[in-house]
């Protein structure tokens, strides 16, 4: 199909993108379902299968959601730093939060590493050209192709959605030159079917519509990518593992349900039948009731109860396996803690910190891109080569602890808003304490001590021997 149209053309990288997009959909939908909990149903033989249906939708254990939202919720952006700045840059942040971007990041970073990569688009606001507008894009209806030999350099962009409005396929592709958008009637047998697109033309602009950024758009934010270009799931590697789970889950309600109980049985008594001759059950058990036979041959005895715990040991050796594959610790997975001391739950998270260190700085790389384009199409002409994004720190230590960190760097002559930064405030906090100790040092340059010490004016202020 790609091979129609000229190397390069609109309708070449169409045809290549939309095929791109629809298999990397499957692996998309697939990791969002694991995280929703829609997992396979284990199985069981297929004359079972229909009879425990209830039992198959109840043995789904979650644990993948939980490795996601573990990691995804320590990756928190505060702002964004500009060459040799000591603070988050005001006009980042200002257009950051224009775009509800404080909200959207974290739906961003959870898509990432949920089904491997999100997507974020730039485009020019007619109405306040200051202010571009940012959006948060699905892996499941964008794409980013990248020039061959690079996994930077974007080439063509790709955002395709189905319009609730006409039921019409949609496509808008990014180009360094310009914007083509194009639209197509949906296959009535599925999306995986031969495609007619044509272009998509409206009054208010021309086709192709110019692109005034002279880039590509659309950037991708992508989670665990390799060499090659490929991003990964922070899950795809232990699904197995939730399979198994499931599956020992099933095993353990099926012997819940029929042999977790005690089973009676008798010998050597005749069963009394109904007026149409069919057998009678002579007992009835229950806590206060007692079985008893008048014939001394009758016997009676009981069957052991199945053992459910090794069912639940090997729930619990998969979950630590999972929770050692993804370094998530056990208080998340398990809820266990041995010890709730601060050096304890410092050892059992190191690992989790230092993956979601390692996950910051691809996706820092993307979102950095992501700003670059939006002050470039705000019309900045500042030096955007040096972007660094600010990070909450993803390590949970408790107030006293933090505290006495901070004096002791404080000793060292690290800069407050380092120390300020460390402490969690937002860089919009940074800036006003920032703000209120240089008035605070202007005074005193200025001779205001007394307004520092609160004395009125005029009313002077006592001090030592040596003028302190």
């Amino acid at each position: 199909m790609a091979q129609q149209h000229p190397v390069e053309s609109p309708q070449w990288w169409l045809d290549r993108l939309w095929t791109e997009l629809r298999e990397r959909r499957e692996y998309v939908e697939l990791m969002r379902q694991y995280y929703c909990g829609d997992h396979p149903l284990p199985l069981v033989t297929e004359k079972a299968r229909t009879a425990f249906q209830r039992l198959l939708r109840q043995a789904r254990s979650n644990y993948v959601g939980l490795i996601v939202d573990a990691t995804a919720e320590r990756m928190q952006i505060d702002g964004f730093r500009l060459g040799d700045a000591e603070t988050g840059d005001d006009e980042v942040w200002r257009i950051w939060q224009a775009n509800n971007l404080d909200a959207d990041s974290d739906l961003i970073i959870t898509e990432a590493v949920k089904t491997s990569r999100a997507f974020v688009l730039v485009a020019p606001n007619p109405a306040d050209p200051s202010t571009p507008v940012v959006t948060a894009e699905d892996a499941t209806q964008a794409i980013v192709a990248y020039r061959p030999g690079s996994r930077r350099e974007r080439a063509a962009g790709l955002k395709a959605w189905t319009d609730d409005w006409t039921g019409l396929l949609m496509a808008t592709l990014y180009l360094p030159d310009g914007l083509y958008k194009f639209q197509a009637e949906k296959p009535k047998a599925g999306l995986q079917a031969t495609v007619r697109w044509k272009p998509r033309e409206t009054r208010s602009e021309p086709w192709p519509a110019p692109n005034p950024l002279g880039a590509v758009p659309l950037v991708e934010i992508p989670n665990r990518p390799d060499l090659l270009g490929e991003a990964h799931s922070e899950i795809e590697d232990v699904l197995d593992i939730q399979d198994r789970i499931n599956k020992t889950l099933i095993d353990r309600m099926m012997a819940q349900e029929f042999s977790a109980f005690r089973q009676r049985w008798a010998t050597g008594y005749e069963l009394p039948e109904d007026e149409n001759g069919q057998p009678v059950e002579p007992f009835k058990a229950a806590v206060d009731r007692l079985w008893v036979a008048e014939d001394s041959n009758v016997k009676f005895g009981e069957f052991s109860a199945t053992d459910l715990g090794p069912y639940l040991k090997a729930v619990d050796a998969d979950v630590q396996h999972m929770a050692a594959r993804t370094r998530t610790p056990a208080q998340y997975l398990l809820g266990q803690l041995s010890n709730v001391n601060g050096e304890t739950l410092k050892a059992t998270e190191s690992g989790l910190v230092s993956k979601v260190r390692q996950r910051q700085r691809p996706i820092g790389e993307g979102q950095e891109e992501a700003v670059r384009l939006y002050l470039k199409a705000a019309g900045d002409d500042r030096d955007l080569s040096r972007i660094e994004t600010i990070w909450h720190n993803p390590e949970f230590r408790t107030e006293g602890e933090l505290v006495d960190a901070l004096l002791k760097m404080s000793t060292l002559g690290v800069p407050h808003e380092a120390l300020w930064e460390r402490w969690g405030a937002t860089q919009t906090e940074i800036a006003q304490w920032s703000e209120l100790r240089n008035q605070a040092a202007e005074r005193i340059v200025g001779g205001d001590i007394a307004s520092l010490y609160g004395a009125k004016p005029g009313e002077g202020v006592i001090t030592d021997g040596d003028g302190g």
